[in-house]
């Protein structure tokens, strides 16, 4: 029987496709790009002492140098999700794996702190746009039913990155001396490179959208895409949100803006400092350090697997994100005032929320944006809200550096939690549309 005849449930009609055919289709393929893409981003963090004793990198420096990815990263991302409506998904996207690649590789390379500020913002900016592009992607394959279990799904990867790459980057940083070379300079290399051999594999297999998805009928690719552009527009027109221009007076996504900048301060001041945290704490060789890291993001893990797939309506969105919040302000509370054994379940406890929280966030702009608008919001949201990514890190390191204490930082962090989980009260208002049916009204 051809898999055409499997795309369909009985529940489903004629024409339609079953969400799991989507899932088994195109996550795998995302799903490892994002893998790749974090711990390209964020092995630096298991690099930080040795780059501190080989090339005199300070602590202050380190902190500017992770946060300059990220200043980059934002101020390329509206252009790129641009290209990618232009271009399409396939071409952008195998662009993007290329070039970061290769620039992740070339990190192997620094001499100084110069040397180290120029590779990480080039990485910053060959990489601009992959994860606002893959949320515009899944916009056009999953429905605001699916979306938050999609997003989710996909955020994964960052979980595996961490869980993964943590043992397998102190695992190759016990390489050092190795042909000459110190064992962060092959742990660049080795972790780079196969970024580049994964985009051919994208390009001949991700497609752009339904339309070209040689695993749908004709009829079945037009009936999805129909739905869902409708979706959109009914979105858009109950948000009054119809322009790149009127996307900044829009109070909902405005506060997902605020919420997300304080979210991201959270999770990259813990993916770039939590190996320096760990090494405090004892003599650990790097491999222990790099397995006492995964820990967190195991927990990160199941909590995204297990709570975003609950988001299907605004009542029950809010309650997650704000429980999630909070889940994170008294795990980062535990951290800061604890031993080592508590402290690592206070950073289990606020992981877990991690991308339950960014998988819900990001359904408000696909649910009130269409067309052109919703490629440049959904941009637009990551590229403010990722700014917490360079202030996290800075801010992190320049208070070691003052306190001589790394774990000193998470007084900011919880602060700007307090403020994100306050704000995120405003988030998903009762829905009042006549286009809402009886079965969303029931869960409201």
């Amino acid at each position: 029987m051809s898999e055409h005849a499997h795309a369909r449930s009985p529940e489903l009609g004629e024409h339609e496709v079953s969400p799991k055919l989507i899932f088994r289709k195109i996550m795998p393929l995302v799903i490892a790009a994002y893998i790749m893409a974090f711990i390209d981003r964020t092995n630096i963090g298991l690099a930080k002492t040795a780059l501190e004793a080989d090339v005199g990198i300070s602590a202050a420096a380190y902190g500017l140098g992770a946060g300059l990815f990220f200043l980059a990263y934002a101020l390329f991302e509206v252009p790129s999700n641009y290209a990618m409506h232009k271009v399409g998904a396939r071409w952008w996207i195998t662009r993007i794996m290329i070039t970061w690649g290769l620039l992740s590789a070339a990190m192997a390379f620094v001499q100084g702190e110069t040397s180290f500020y120029i590779l990480r913002v080039l990485l910053g900016i060959a990489e601009a746009g992959l994860f606002p592009g893959v949320m515009l992607y899944m916009t056009y394959w999953f429905g605001k039913q699916d979306r938050a279990r999609a997003n989710g799904m996909f955020l994964v990867a960052v979980c595996i990155a961490n869980i993964v790459g943590a043992p397998i980057g102190g695992a190759l940083l016990g390489m050092d001396g190795v042909l000459g070379w110190n064992g962060w300079q092959w742990m660049f290399v080795i972790e780079g490179l196969p970024a580049v051999g994964l985009a051919f594999i994208v390009w001949k297999f991700l497609p752009n959208g339904p339309k070209d998805a040689k695993w749908l009928t004709a009829d079945q690719a037009a009936h999805l895409t129909a739905r869902l552009e409708r979706e959109q527009a009914e979105g858009a027109a109950d948000s009054g949100t119809h322009s790149f221009l009127s996307i900044l007076r829009d109070k909902q996504i405005i506060l997902v803006i605020l919420v997300y900048f304080t979210h991201q301060i959270a999770v990259y001041s813990l993916t770039y400092f939590l190996p320096s945290i760990i090494a405090g704490w004892g003599t650990f060789s790097d491999f222990t350090i790099g397995l006492i890291t995964a820990l967190p993001w195991i927990a990160a893990a199941v909590g995204t697997l297990a709570l975003p797939r609950f988001a299907t309506n605004p009542r029950r969105s809010r309650f997650i994100l704000f429980g999630g919040l909070c889940s994170m302000i008294i795990g980062f509370l535990i951290a800061a005032v604890s031993a080592p054994v508590l402290a690592l379940i206070g950073f289990c406890i606020a992981a877990s929320m991690f991308f339950v929280v960014q998988a819900i966030l990001f359904t408000v702009p696909a649910s009130r944006l269409a067309g052109a608008a919703l490629a440049g919001g959904l941009a637009l949201v990551n590229t403010l809200g990722i700014l917490g990514g360079f202030v996290g890190p800075f801010v992190m390191g320049l208070l070691e550096e003052a306190t001589g204490n790394p774990i000193s930082g998470l007084w900011f962090v919880i602060g700007l939690l307090l403020i994100g989980a306050a704000i995120s009260l405003a988030l998903f208002p009762r829905i009042t549309s006549a286009r809402v049916t009886s079965n969303e009204e029931a869960h409201l």
